[in-house]
């Protein structure tokens, strides 16, 4: 088959339609096992007509696909900055572009072209494992993530995280590829039944372990009695303008519509305090006296709660690179995005968000790109670089029974960051963010779903608290056990087992991750080499020394 080149960007488009339509809030993940067959059909025909392409062009219908892809699932950025959406779409289509590029070139330069194709599995979780890590980091469409909302399918994770679907997604693409090409080529009746038996067993028998695996689930440890409050303050014209007091008073009477004897803890929102509270005096801030005046009355009760927090440098200490300078005084100070742990017995405790956002809250290299810092968009109420913590801080309980993170936004999209909290003592893990910057779009949604898959890996029930919406509860197994509705202020209660064992995947991280950078810069380097002796073959056979 040889196909006009309008009709490898009418399968580029295609590419981009399935993948699309297999994400989390759009459609049915079983779409994610076709996404990239039309992409691989279109490297078949570069390398059967390369003298019609030149020799990147995988890498311009790639990023017609992947542009689609993230434009489709990501757009609701919009609606915060158009800067930042627009620089999410074009950068990270670029990223997966040159990632599937790298592949082509690795496989033309393999003498067995059939095997190489397995190099875009080694390639694919390298880049999405690197991408978890780096000061572009945007996690959000690695592929594992599309399971989501069918978390019945990959019980698993708490084994291989969610680069372990990105592994099942590819090698089903893979095997589906060959079995059209063996049909589309009549290769055989043999190899047809072979080809349609592999794929259908690779696809159903990972969803049997896990189902096996969901219907046997047990919810483990004792129980908490937890609340979450969902105030429901618009963040584009309330939530920096009200008066700090009024804002902790919607949460607390909220809470108090609920609390019993047995309450364990209150969750709040990110940014909930709108007081600047700096470390050293923050015992005396306003807010913090109006939160313990409601622990009196509840003294068992501990709360968790989002806030931005400021410290001062002393004279003559170093400076870190988030380092901020007064305007009118020669001093200078550090910002954060914060959770705060507060409870009868002891003085507050902090957590600062570690995971930055790229833009709002963390200007990638800094050096150079730090004039652009004015585009970016405040998503927690402090604009610019901000400070955080270096560990992964976990509090407990007035009893000691529960141990619990305060984990902040964007943070929960990512596995092996939630699962060090739950190394260092977690047994439950609680989740505060603010979503109403998107409205009522896929973003929250697709935020709220993709908790579940941090509570599958970890074996943790969730709590998670959010401003605008989706508030709510999280099983071990995944399952949602309360939601809120989207914009509407809310508040929920429920027991939730606090579980102490560690999971595979807790205890060992992104290994699959690991493992395939390694073999990604290995595979890299014997392409090279092949790629130099190939040509070097092919200049003396043109010479007629062979």
């Amino acid at each position: 088959m040889n196909f006009p080149k309008k009709h490898l960007y009418l399968l580029s488009l295609l590419s981009g339609l399935l993948l699309s339509a297999g994400w989390p809030m759009y459609g049915f993940p079983f779409l994610l096992f076709v996404g990239f067959v039309p992409l691989l059909f279109i490297i078949d025909q570069l390398d059967a007509r390369p003298e019609q392409h030149h020799r990147f062009s995988s890498f311009q219908f790639s990023y017609a696909a992947f542009f689609v892809w993230n434009a489709l699932t990501t757009w609701w950025i919009w609606n915060s900055t158009i800067f930042g959406a627009i620089m999410a779409v074009l950068v990270n289509s670029l990223f997966f572009a040159v990632v599937f590029m790298v592949f082509h070139l690795s496989r033309r330069s393999f003498f067995r072209q059939s095997d190489a194709i397995y190099l875009l599995i080694v390639y694919w979780i390298a880049f999405e494992y690197f991408h978890l890590d780096w000061d572009l980091s945007w996690p959000w469409l690695n592929l594992g993530n599309g399971f989501a909302m069918y978390t019945p399918w990959v019980q698993w994770y708490e084994y291989t995280g969610t680069l372990g679907g990105t592994l099942w997604i590819l090698l089903v693409n893979i095997f589906v590829y060959q079995l059209i090409k063996n049909i589309l080529q009549n290769d055989g009746r043999r190899r047809l039944i072979v080809n349609v038996a592999k794929t259908t067993f690779l696809i159903i028998i990972p969803m049997i372990i896990s189902w096996v695996m969901y219907q046997s689930y047990e919810e483990k440890g004792v129980v908490a009695e937890v609340i979450v409050t969902q105030p429901n303050v618009d963040p584009w014209s309330e939530q920096f303008v009200l008066p700090s007091s009024k804002m902790i008073e919607m949460n607390l009477k909220l809470a108090d519509s609920l609390i019993t004897p047995e309450t364990d803890f209150v969750v709040a929102p990110e940014s909930a305090i709108q007081e600047d509270l700096w470390h050293a005096t923050i015992g005396q801030s306003r807010a913090v006296k109006q939160i313990r005046g409601f622990i009196d009355r509840h003294p068992k009760v501990s709360v968790v709660i989002g806030a931005s927090t400021y410290r001062l440098f002393a004279e003559g200490e170093p400076l870190t690179p988030t380092a901020r300078k007064f305007d009118d005084v020669d001093k200078y100070y550090e910002a954060f995005n914060s959770t705060l742990f507060i409870n009868k017995n002891e003085p507050v405790q902090l957590y600062h968000k570690s995971k930055l956002v790229p833009g709002p809250e963390k200007m990638p290299f800094q050096r150079i790109l730090s004039p652009l810092q004015n585009l970016a968009f405040d998503l927690g109420g402090t604009v610019g670089s901000l400070g955080y913590s270096k560990r992964r801080e976990v509090f407990s309980s007035i009893d000691g029974k529960f141990t619990v993170p305060g984990i902040i936004c964007y943070e929960s999209i990512y596995g092996e960051f939630t699962a060090e909290f739950v190394k260092n003592g977690a047994n439950l893990i609680f989740i505060i963010t603010n979503d109403g910057w998107w409205g009522n779009t896929a973003g929250h949604r697709q935020h709220f779903a993709y908790a579940r898959l941090r509570a599958v890996e970890t074996r943790r029930d969730i709590a998670r608290s959010a401003n605008t919406g989706i508030s709510g509860f999280i099983d071990q197994r995944g399952d949602i056990m309360q939601a809120s509705e989207y914009w509407q202020p809310a508040v929920l209660r429920a027991q939730l087992h606090a579980n102490n064992d560690i999971t595979f995947y807790t205890r060992y991280g992104d290994y699959l991750g690991r493992i395939s950078g390694f073999l990604a810069i290995f595979m890299v380097l014997i392409a090279f080499v092949n790629g130099v002796l190939k040509k070097k073959k092919y200049n003396r056979e043109m010479s007629g020394e062979i």
